[in-house]
């Protein structure tokens, strides 16, 4: 038997939903429907639910095999876990880190990947996940006294909810999941945020970006959601591009909610802001 409360997130995932649980899991109602998230982050939305059949996607294939591996060798990841932190310093950080630069990272093997990918969130700095334009990590060292590296119950708890259910685990772009959905299936859809200024724009979770012409090809796919009868909701922020975007389409509505972010390079964007939520499920 699963412990409900162990089922969360295993990595801090910049723009997580922890802060909006509240405001987002009573608005879900998959009544025998497939759950499905095509841009599932720190998935905690999807941990807090917990539902029997899922979808869960994203276009950075590093978490996705972290997903993976927990779910088919939890205890050979734990064990390599144990392994660095074992010799977590600054130095063997920077080490791990600069796997990616050379011919190394090619011959790690799935586990040892995830592994990688789980230490470097745990250690840092302010659990930014971050990759340049090549695709390598580059976020500094987070001087944690205690960092919680190997986070056995949590990582044994996530495995078994994969394998007791049916959590089908994809990575690539959102639309070929979209393309997949029926009236049969709830979406939940967590983007790269519109940015509030030009200044603000964060768009490195991976090396492609996601820019306003990401953005609205997305509206776009919310309105072919709702002429399927599918059911959704679509986290963004609360900028006067969203706005403009969803505020004029039949059937839609657009909720504005309070969130708490704790993760940003800027200490001075870090606290409350608004977000938006915008759905057809009235």
């Amino acid at each position: 038997m699963i412990e409900k409360k162990n089922v969360k997130p295993v990595l801090k995932w910049v723009g997580g939903k922890r802060q909006l649980i509240d405001k987002i899991i009573p608005l879900i109602d998959i009544n025998n429907k497939t759950y499905v998230e095509p841009f599932v982050g720190g998935g905690a939305i999807l941990f807090e639910l917990q539902p029997k059949r899922a979808i869960i996607n994203d276009y950075n294939a590093e978490l996705m095999n972290v997903y993976q591996v927990i779910k088919e060798s939890p205890k050979q990841l734990l064990d390599l876990l144990s392994i660095h932190k074992n010799n977590n310093s600054e130095s063997y950080y920077y080490e791990t880190r600069s796997i990616d630069r050379n011919g190394d990272y090619n011959k790690l093997s799935d586990v040892e990947r995830a592994a990688r990918i789980m230490y470097l969130n745990k250690t840092c700095y302010n659990g930014l996940y971050r990759v340049n334009s090549l695709g390598q990590f580059n976020s500094p060292f987070g001087r944690y006294k205690n960092p919680n590296i190997v986070n056995e119950i949590t990582i044994k708890a996530v495995s078994k909810y994969f394998n007791e259910n049916d959590v089908k685990i994809v990575t690539g772009d959102y639309r070929k999941v979209l393309d997949t959905v029926d009236s049969n299936c709830f979406v939940y859809l967590d983007p790269p945020y519109m940015p509030l200024s030009i200044s603000s724009s964060f768009t490195s979770y991976t090396n492609n970006g996601f820019d306003l012409k990401d953005q609205i090809i997305l509206r776009d796919e919310c309105i072919r959601l709702h002429k399927k009868g599918v059911k959704f909701i679509q986290s963004n922020s609360s900028s006067e591009k969203v706005y403009e975007l969803y505020s004029n389409i039949d059937g839609f509505s657009i909720l504005t909610v309070n969130a708490s972010r704790a993760i940003n390079s800027k200490a001075d964007k870090r606290g409350a802001i608004k977000e938006v939520l915008i759905t057809n499920i009235f």
